[in-house]
């Protein structure tokens, strides 16, 4: 979600990051995306949970055929894309200065007849959220989004938007900080919560949330 150019001395671990583009095998499609670190940060870059995201809904542990799915903080977009090669219907979103960004690597890599299936859009947390349906997702993605704890509150409130008591939620995480695990507290508490897969060569958890319905007083 945030646009943050990292200082490129500071993180040689991480110089994979700063290549042009990543290539990628996903749904029987190879996949070529474009990445800039230098103009967009960590919003350009495939960060290894979109990997392990798309790892897992490759296993075919959640129905994607004619579902309705919404990416959150899409960056690249392959999480986006896979889900749609895989026959979802997604709305692939990220901020503004994304955009441009996000919808070339969504065109250079999906089918022509499968880029109707797809939607760019932009959503800034907590903003502007009247211009989607209020629980009309089946299924909502993010991956490594948990990071900012600036955004807790409106990713929260995002995902009570977007979510009705069916709608499944899935967050690949690497767990850095002690404040990812607090967002994780608070997502209980409108959420149940469960790890459903980890990939321990990377360090990423995958988590499944799906709104409780809410208690009404007797």
């Amino acid at each position: 979600m945030a646009l943050v150019p990292y200082d490129e001395n500071s993180i040689h671990a991480l110089s994979k990051l700063h290549s042009s583009s990543a290539n990628f095998t996903f749904a029987n499609h190879s996949l070529r995306l474009s990445q800039d670190w230098n103009q967009l940060g960590v919003a350009a870059v495939v960060w290894d949970a979109a990997v392990v995201m798309c790892i897992y809904l490759e296993l075919g542990q959640i129905e994607l055929p004619g579902k309705e799915v919404i990416e959150l903080g899409a960056g690249t977009g392959l999480v986006g894309i896979v889900a749609a090669l895989l026959g979802a219907r997604v709305t692939i979103t990220d901020r503004k200065p994304a955009l441009e960004f996000l919808s070339a690597n969504v065109k250079a890599n999906l089918p022509s007849d499968l880029q109707k299936s797809v939607t760019v859009s932009e959503l800034t947390w907590g903003q502007g959220l009247d211009g989607y349906p209020a629980g009309g997702y089946d299924l909502v993605l993010g991956a490594d989004i948990v990071y900012l704890e600036d955004t807790f509150a409106a990713l929260l409130q995002t995902l009570e938007h977007l979510c009705s008591d069916t709608t499944v939620v899935l967050l690949a995480c690497k767990i850095r900080y002690e404040r990812d695990t607090g967002f994780l507290s608070l997502l209980k508490q409108r959420f149940s919560v469960e790890e459903v897969y980890y990939d321990k060569e990377r360090d990423i958890h995958i988590y499944r949330a799906q709104r409780q319905p809410l208690r009404r007083d007797l």
